[in-house]
């Protein structure tokens, strides 16, 4: 159970920033391990239903990064700021999910993991994360057009070279998430992905909050991180034909080095194409709602109504401090 649990984190890590909504607005989520975070703008809850069928809740109250520091205020630096947190956030919201998971009725208290050994095993597991990202979507594209542009002289070309490079990215990505699609324990996560989108989506339209309705909206949010994931990838073709080096080692440095100055650009463009529907921008987008074909699934009624519960905790508690419910 402890390995099974160990291995849905690794697996939740590597969607993290498909699952999680990448803007300051009104009200946002994340899908986690059999339940759902929902953010405020100034708070945040998670709820998550146990084995045992309880759901269970953490919330907790949320400054903002550019309220914290004057600097995310900024353009470009807004989107660093909040991408930095969401992906905190969303970690946290994560390990919540994964020690109630461990909570089973059939799993002995002695027998669980101490705290110490589920810490270390989950700083190790965002360690291996972070390492595995940066080697398939970095490090593996850059070898495999480097070894290509041997063969073929044609690729030799710096926006050849970094157009074949974005290509095999992408691929990589689809089959990677395709792949983990087909896992019944991520068929899950997805189908919470859409219990989030649904619940969203019924807030926004004003209408009383409750399974019935949430049901009746689509599972496809134009402000899901997979739109966002999806115009990240795109920016970092152009971007990456800006590094003025030719060896493999600097080439690679230089990638990891601007990637936040491409995330603060790609947070800019959602930004711009959600304010602007039927814009060019918002065209770039599209894709981004295609993929979520894959990343989100129709759930069930027990989905939604956890959705629910943790809209209701975020909400409660923004109203507790007084907080406006405002888009940024």
């Amino acid at each position: 159970m402890f390995l099974r649990t160990f291995f849905r984190l690794f697996t939740h890590l590597q969607l993290m920033p498909i699952l999680e909504s990448g803007e300051e607005t009104l009200v946002g989520g994340q899908a986690v391990m059999e339940g759902v975070m929902m953010r405020a703008p100034h708070s945040y809850c998670v709820a998550v239903r146990k084995p045992s069928g309880e759901i269970v809740t953490e919330q907790m109250l949320l400054p903002r990064m550019s309220e914290q520091y004057r600097i995310f205020k900024l353009p470009i630096f807004r989107g660093i700021g909040t991408l930095y947190q969401a992906m905190k956030l969303g970690f946290k919201a994560l390990n919540f999910s994964a020690a109630a998971a461990l909570d089973h009725p059939s799993i002995p208290v002695e027998k669980r993991p101490s705290e110490k050994l589920w810490n270390g095993a989950v700083i190790a597991n965002l360690v291996f994360g972070l390492g595995m990202f940066i080697v398939l979507y970095k490090v593996t594209p850059l070898f495999l057009v480097t070894k290509l542009e041997k063969i073929y002289p044609v690729l030799q070309g710096r926006i050849a070279f970094n157009v074949a490079d974005g290509l095999i990215r992408m691929a990589i990505f689809l089959t990677f998430l395709y792949a983990l699609s087909r896992m019944k324990d991520i068929y899950r996560v997805f189908q919470y992905h859409g219990a989030e989108h649904k619940v969203v989506f019924n807030f926004e339209s004003g209408k009383p909050v409750d399974v019935e309705t949430a049901q009746k909206f689509t599972t496809y949010h134009p402000r899901c991180g997979t739109s966002f994931l999806f115009v990240l990838m795109l920016l970092v073709i152009p971007f990456n034909a800006l590094i003025p080096f030719d060896g493999f080692a600097m080439k690679l440095i230089g990638r990891i080095v601007l990637l936040p100055v491409v995330v603060g650009v790609a947070y800019e463009l959602i930004r711009f194409a959600a304010k602007r529907r039927g814009s060019f921008l918002s065209t770039i987008t599209a894709p981004g709602l295609w993929l979520q074909r894959i990343t989100t699934k129709q759930p069930d009624d027990t989905q939604a109504a956890v959705a629910i519960r943790a809209l209701e905790g975020a909400m409660a508690l923004e109203k507790a401090q007084g907080g406006e419910l405002v888009i940024a």
